[in-house]
């Protein structure tokens, strides 16, 4: 009992040290998860099919179904929604569709809580970890976080964040890292604003349009597979 003990707590020792610990409130977004258990009920999506999941880049991409047709895609992004959270609710609303690919979004909103990018990109690897030990062929695909305007004073962490989680995904054939940066700046390296809402934050329909024509051939690519 005591060597378990101890190896739990050299396990908790371990995680805490490779990224800071995420306080998470258990009620913030347990109406929209509540909404998407009660349409999972209602509507199963369909099992090996293609999740996005994030914050509200992903949420608010309401032509998602029509510009990835006819790939089996389905959303469960919720709010503003930080990597810790989607660890918690990862059981809820991830591993029980079993999802043959998962397209991922999220780390933005840590950045604008003035997390470290170690900590969003550690998160991402205990994500994908959690997925793998229950869904070992899954494949798991990371769309880079966005240099919003609205964040330029922190686009280094933003830099960061992607760089390290690009390095990790190369590590594993099973990942990949889809940069749709380019699409949201002029060829200058302006930011284009005309892709973004007043709040030059969250993305209007022509912004998923550019999205779509770079992740969707990705997307379509490995699904084939």
């Amino acid at each position: 009992m005591a060597a378990a003990v101890l190896l739990v707590y050299a396990l908790a020792v371990a995680r805490s040290a490779f990224w800071p610990l995420q306080e998470v409130s258990p009620t913030r977004f347990q109406s929209a998860i509540d909404a998407f258990l009660e349409e999972d009920k209602l509507n199963p999506p369909p099992r090996q099919a293609i999740l996005f999941i994030g914050s509200s880049i992903f949420r608010q991409w309401e032509s998602l179904k029509e510009q990835m047709a006819p790939l089996p895609v389905f959303n469960r992004a919720f709010g503003g929604s930080l990597t810790g959270e989607i660890l918690f609710y990862m059981d809820k609303i991830v591993l029980p569709y079993e999802p043959a690919i998962i397209v991922y979004y999220c780390g933005s909103n840590d950045i604008n809580a003035g997390e470290k990018a170690e900590a969003i990109s550690g998160r991402f690897r205990e994500f994908v970890a959690r997925v793998h030990a229950r869904l070992p062929a899954a494949r798991v695909f990371f769309v880079s976080i966005n240099r919003a305007p609205q964040k330029q004073d922190r686009w280094d962490v933003v830099d960061k964040a992607n760089r390290q989680v690009r390095t990790y995904c190369l590590t594993d054939q099973r990942l990949g890292f889809i940069d749709v940066n380019p699409a949201l700046f002029d060829r200058d390296g302006t930011p284009r604003l005309e892709l973004y809402q007043e709040d030059k934050l969250h993305l209007t329909p022509q912004a998923y349009v550019e999205f779509a024509a770079i992740i969707r051939p990705i997307i379509a690519k490995a699904w084939e597979k």
